[in-house]
């Protein structure tokens, strides 16, 4: 689930929608939310699937455009670091993608999988597109600001006097492991001043993360 670090009496942002059923994700259609979370708990053998393909010393990515069908199937135990390992994780990689074909209604999606060793993108920022989905597998999840704690005025590149984006550090959330994210860019027709503002989480020596996003496409 989505956690924060500050009291449980502060209220859950109304841009945003989570539950543990697959029914949450069509929610970020709705013009008010910007994120639909799919709160879930990885099964042991997706962990232990996604656990096998961290293994090798140096990050490892695969990049598909393309239907979410049996090609993309052979092209990830083509591409998986231990494809004898991979049957789990692939198996919930293409299931996540069909749904996303048909939530958008959409022939193609653009998947990226990777095994990182440090932050990819470390500052908050919001995505020039118009949606994403997100999940991690491995490691700590992306990170989230609610909108009454982001200064919008401090996105963007570096300047001199760019104030700070985040106006209240405690408010940061952070999605779990195996939680499925569908995140709002500024892409997105309306959203253009109101998309997520997220970012990677920092990761400590020598820990690694598994990443999932998909893009329709």
């Amino acid at each position: 689930m989505a956690t924060n670090a500050s009291s449980a009496a502060n209220l859950w942002p109304a841009h945003a929608a989570q539950d543990k059923d697959i029914s949450v994700l069509p929610r970020i259609f709705e013009d008010a939310i910007n994120v639909a979370i799919m709160q879930r708990r990885l099964p042991a053998d997706i962990q232990l699937s996604a656990a096998a393909q961290c293994q090798s010393e140096r990050p490892w990515q695969f990049s598909w455009l393309g239907p979410a069908d049996v090609t993309l199937i052979d092209e990830l135990y083509r591409r998986a670091p231990q494809p004898e390992a991979a049957t789990a994780l692939i198996d919930d990689v293409l299931l996540i993608s069909q749904a996303v074909a048909y939530l958008f209604d959409t022939q193609n999606v653009g998947i990226r999988l990777r095994v990182l060793n440090e932050a990819m993108c470390p500052r908050f920022h919001c995505d020039n597109l118009a949606v994403r989905l997100v999940t991690t597998y491995l490691g700590p999840g992306s990170q989230w600001l609610p909108d009454t704690a982001v200064n919008r005025d401090g996105l963007g590149a570096p300047r001199p006097g760019q104030p700070d984006i985040v106006r209240d550090p405690s408010a940061i959330q952070t999605l779990q492991a195996g939680d499925v994210a569908l995140i709002k860019g500024s892409g997105w027709e309306g959203s253009e001043n109101s998309a997520l503002v997220h970012r990677s989480p920092t990761l400590t020596q020598g820990e690694k993360r598994l990443l999932l996003t998909i893009d329709p496409a």
